[in-house]
Formats: structure tokens, C-alpha cells, sequence
């Protein structure tokens, strides 16, 4: 009985709000992997038969679970939702945060629990600002999170 081969390697996108989407398109097409743009509304993407859209219906947490059901050990989810990469942390994916933030096993608890911490400071009144606005250098650091992820993944000997 022949082996199953593994998974492709494939890109999913909380595109809602993404600052990185074009980043996201660089380094896919330098390694020919899929991407999977997902959102609650049409979103432009290039027209490029590695590059899907996915438009899911409006309401709470939908591209959540449409993004974390089909998220696996091949799967690299760009997103900047830290329930959302909890998720899919627990299902084997990578996660990575629009700023280069990579989240795994070890990491996960302690950015819930402050998202959590600073949700509740937020509301009591204590904080009023949200986090800093996005940079170059969050730019920078996420495109080199995207390909370490992506050469951990055909390391690991999942095909692009």
C-alpha cells in the first residue's frame, strides 16, 4: 500500500483589515504556494491560479472558522486575530501576525493572556490607546517571518 504524500503547502489570509496581503503574494509566488485570501467581502486579489478568494458569509467569528477548520500542519495563517491563531496553533498550523509576530505551542497562552489583560484594562478605562500604528519595520519583520515559515514547512518535506 503506497504512503499518502503530505500536504501542500498552503497561505490562508484574515484579509479583513491585512496590511500584508501584497507581501503575502511576493512570497508565495518566489516559493509557488497557495494562498487563500478569506473575508466577509469582495477583496481584489491577483489574478494568478496559485491566489484564491474566499468570500464567507457576514457575522461573528466566520472566516474564523472557515480559516480554522481547514487549518493543519501544512497551513501558514496570517492573521492578526490571537483567538483566531490559538486555534489554529492547536490544529498544527503555523500563525503569524501581519508584524511578524509567529505564534506556536509555546507562545500562544501568554499573547491570549494579554489580549485578554488588556481587553479588560481597556474596558475598566485604565487604557485608551490601541496598539501603535503599523510600520516599515513590522512590514520587514513579517516578510521574514512568512519565508522562515514557509522553508521550515519544505524542511519539514511538504511540497510548495
Amino acid at each position: 500500500m503506497a504512503e499518502a504524500s503530505p500536504a501542500a503547502i498552503t497561505i490562508l489570509v484574515d484579509a479583513d483589515a491585512c496590511p500584508v496581503k501584497d507581501e503575502v503574494y511576493r512570497v508565495a509566488a518566489r516559493h509557488r504556494i497557495r494562498v487563500v485570501i478569506v473575508a466577509n467581502a469582495f477583496i481584489a486579489v491577483p489574478r494568478d491560479p496559485l491566489v484564491e478568494r474566499v468570500i464567507v458569509p457576514s457575522g461573528p467569528d466566520v472566516a474564523d472558522d472557515w480559516i480554522a477548520e481547514r487549518a493543519g500542519p501544512a497551513t501558514i495563517v496570517v492573521t492578526a486575530d490571537i483567538p483566531l491563531a490559538e486555534r489554529v496553533v492547536q490544529a498544527g498550523a503555523a500563525a503569524i501576525a501581519p508584524n511578524g509576530r509567529a505564534f506556536d505551542a509555546g507562545s500562544i497562552g501568554m499573547a491570549l493572556a494579554m489580549r485578554n489583560l488588556m481587553t479588560e484594562l481597556r474596558s475598566a478605562g485604565h487604557i485608551t490607546s490601541g496598539p501603535r500604528p503599523f510600520s516599515p519595520k513590522d512590514r520587514s519583520a513579517f516578510l521574514g517571518a512568512l519565508d522562515r515559515a514557509v522553508v521550515r514547512l519544505k524542511r519539514r518535506g511538504f511540497p510548495a
